[in-house]
């Protein structure tokens, strides 16, 4: 491999941001750090650029456009903002590689226009499946681009089925830590406060996917992610709470027998196998040792506690635009809750009755999924205002 892979992150300086520049990091000569792009984080991007000196970045906040130009004037670094430049820096001829890490529903617009200038994606923002999953693998197809999860789970599921191309997939079991609350009844989750759901036992996170971990809305999506990334039906996925999180997915093929991928929790690992795929590099990470881990364990999803998986579930099943809803209600009630402005049940309750109230439409069309997710957003914002 003698060309330098070129790379575009898109959200730097969140939790998979951070860490892929660490990898990016550790291998000069091999990526050639493109586009870095962020929200609102001007300073945090800007040390970013000074340091890796990329082609250029995008501040996503235009009010913040000004502050990010002046500080990287003496650079050689171009400087952009807003949500149309995040999608037109994906498709610079120098990109080979894009790295999606944004929050939410903002990773869609940025994501399609890669696959239409047929870069291929390395896939952190499952929401840009959850949101329009068969426009994406649509998209995907006939441009000829590969997607490379990025999320343990769903890298754990492909590396399992890397080789396994003829041989058909009878189920899947992604694995869940259970967050914080596993084992709590009702009661118990009706005094939670932000500060505790966003104490994850085994993984560093940014805010929104630490209280999605917490409540299962997070493994939700992944339910409905692992359909469109593998081609599955609902019955064909299965949630497994695995607390030591070793475990981090499982194949199971039509012979009975399972594949399973396994290690320490440390995203670095299927950031770096979504970059360099299909090549492994060797890496200096810690390594597991089964006598720290003498007993791995395995425990049913309580969906009945926890409803966001059990909603995830039935959006999948129902398909149509039901995820898109779902995806935009949880936005806004992990930010009211962050806000202090709802309780953690309420969470659920809100994403529901979003749901519920959606006018059905099965139309895999982008200006579809645009006013579901507005129309959405609308409801669950004023459901909150009347709790």
């Amino acid at each position: 491999m003698s060309e330098k892979i070129g790379i575009a992150i898109l959200g730097s300086t969140g939790s998979i941001g951070t860490q892929a520049l660490e990898v990016i990091e550790s291998y000069p000569d091999r990526f050639d750090l493109r586009v870095l792009t962020a929200h609102s984080n001007a300073a945090l991007l800007i040390a970013q650029a000074k340091k890796f000196e990329p082609q250029c970045v995008v501040i996503g906040d235009e009010s913040k456009y000004l502050l990010v130009k002046e500080a990287l004037e003496k650079e050689d670094i171009l400087v952009y903002a807003g949500e149309n430049a995040l999608a037109e820096v994906t498709t610079l001829d120098s990109v080979h590689v894009v790295l999606t890490a944004l929050v939410g529903y903002a990773g869609l617009k940025p994501t399609l226009a890669a696959i239409r200038a047929k870069k291929n994606i390395a896939l952190a923002n499952k929401e840009t499946l959850v949101v329009a999953g068969e426009l994406v693998t649509k998209e995907a197809r006939k441009y000829g681009v590969s997607i490379y999860p990025v999320d343990s789970e769903h890298s754990a599921i492909f590396q399992c089925l890397t080789g396994e191309h003829m041989n058909a997939i009878e189920k899947i079991y992604l694995t869940a830590s259970g967050g914080p609350f596993r084992g709590w009844s009702t009661e118990q989750l009706e005094k939670v406060k932000k500060e505790h759901a966003l104490k994850h036992p085994n993984w560093v996170m940014g805010a929104k996917i630490t209280i999605d971990s917490a409540s299962l809305m997070n493994k939700g999506l992944e339910v409905i992610e692992a359909k469109w990334l593998f081609d599955l039906k609902p019955e064909q996925i299965d949630v497994i709470v695995h607390p030591q999180s070793i475990v981090h997915s499982l194949v199971q093929f039509e012979d009975g027998s399972m594949k399973a991928q396994m290690g320490l929790p440390d995203m670095k690992l299927p950031i770096q196998y979504a970059l360099t795929f299909p090549y492994r590099w060797k890496t200096d990470f810690p390594r597991f040792n089964f006598m720290d881990y003498p007993n791995l364990t395995f425990e049913q999803a309580d969906r009945k506690t926890f409803r966001n998986l059990d909603l995830a579930f039935e959006a999948l099943t129902k398909g149509g635009n039901l995820a898109c809803s779902l995806n935009a209600a949880n936005e806004v009630s992990v930010a009211a809750f962050l806000k202090d402005e709802i309780s953690f049940l309420d969470i659920a309750k809100i994403n529901e009755a979003t749901m519920n109230a959606t006018q059905f439409n099965t139309s895999a069309d982008y200006d579809v999924y645009v006013q579901t997710d507005q129309l959405a957003r609308e409801y669950a914002q004023n459901a909150i205002q009347l709790i």
